[in-house]
C-alpha cells in the first residue's frame, strides 16, 4: 500500500502484524537492554510498561524482569503482544487495555515505569493543550511508583540518518523533560531487515516514501535510528 504520509493511528488500530514485523527488526545491535540496565538494574524490578504496542518492549523484558504488567490503547495491536507472551511460556506478565493518564492499578506497585515510543503522542494529537495531557501522564506514573522508583521513556532522535534528528514536532517535549530535571542519553536502535524487499516494504509502511528513497537509492537492508532515552528517579 502507497503511503506518503503514513496515519499512525490508522496503523495502531488496523495493522498491528504489519507494524509488530517492521519494530522487530529494529534494534539489532541490541542496545536498549544494555542502556535500561545501565539506568536501573531490571533482574529484580516489578515493571509496568505504557504504550506497550506489539510487545517491542516487552517481550525483551519479560525474560529478565521480576514482573511487568503491560498496557495499550490499542486493543489490535496488544494482542499481538499477547500472542508473543503466551508462546513464551513465561509467567510473569499481565496485559491490559488502558490510557497512559488512567491505569487500572493501585497505588506504587512499580519499580519502574517504562513507556517507549508512546508519551509522544500524548503531545503530538493533543496539539494545544499537550502540556497538561502530559502533566495527567506523569502524574499517573508517579502515582504507581514505588517511592525511589524510575521513569523511563524512550522516543525518537531521528530514523534514517548517520547523526541524530529529533523530530522538530517533538522539540518543546524534549526540553519539558529537562526542564522536569529527566537525564538522558541516545543509543543506535538500527533496523536490519531479511532482503531489499522487506526494507522497502516496510518503510514504506511506517515511515513514508522520502525513506524509502534512502533504501533504495543506497540498496541497503538496513536503516539507521537514533533513540533517546530519558530517566528520573521520584
Amino acid at each position: 500500500m502507497e503511503r506518503q504520509q503514513p496515519d499512525h493511528k490508522e496503523i495502531y488500530s488496523r495493522y498491528a502484524e504489519q507494524y509488530d514485523r517492521l519494530v522487530s527488526c529494529s534494534d539489532y545491535q541490541q542496545n536498549i537492554l544494555r542502556a535500561l540496565n545501565e539506568i536501573r538494574a531490571l533482574d529484580q524490578a516489578d515493571v509496568v510498561e505504557l504504550g506497550a504496542g506489539t510487545g517491542r518492549l516487552t517481550c525483551k523484558l519479560a525474560p529478565v524482569v521480576k514482573s511487568i504488567h503491560s498496557f495499550d490503547a490499542s486493543h489490535h495491536m496488544l494482542a499481538v503482544a499477547v500472542s508473543k507472551l503466551e508462546k513464551s511460556g513465561l509467567k510473569n506478565w499481565r496485559a491490559g487495555v488502558a490510557d497512559n493518564r488512567d491505569l487500572p492499578l493501585d497505588a506504587q506497585v512499580a519499580d519502574i515505569v517504562i513507556a517507549g515510543w508512546s508519551i509522544c503522542y500524548t503531545v503530538l494529537w493533543h496539539e494545544d493543550r499537550w502540556r497538561e495531557e502530559l502533566n495527567k501522564a506523569l502524574a499517573e506514573i508517579k502515582r504507581v511508583l514505588r517511592p525511589r522508583g524510575t521513569i523511563i521513556l524512550l522516543e525518537s532522535l531521528g530514523t534514517g540518518y548517520q547523526t541524530p534528528r529529533p523530530p522538530r514536532s517533538l522539540g518543546m517535549y524534549y526540553e519539558f523533560l529537562r526542564d522536569m530535571g529527566f537525564l538522558s542519553t541516545l543509543i543506535r536502535t538500527d533496523y536490519c531487515f531479511e532482503s531489499l524487499e522487506e526494507a522497502e516494504m516496510l518503510v514504506r509502511f511506517f515511515f513514508g516514501t522520502d525513506k524509502v528513497e534512502k533504501v533504495v537509492n543506497e540498496s541497503t537492508i538496513t536503516l539507521p535510528e537514533y533513540t533517546g532515552v530519558w530517566w528520573l528517579s521520584v
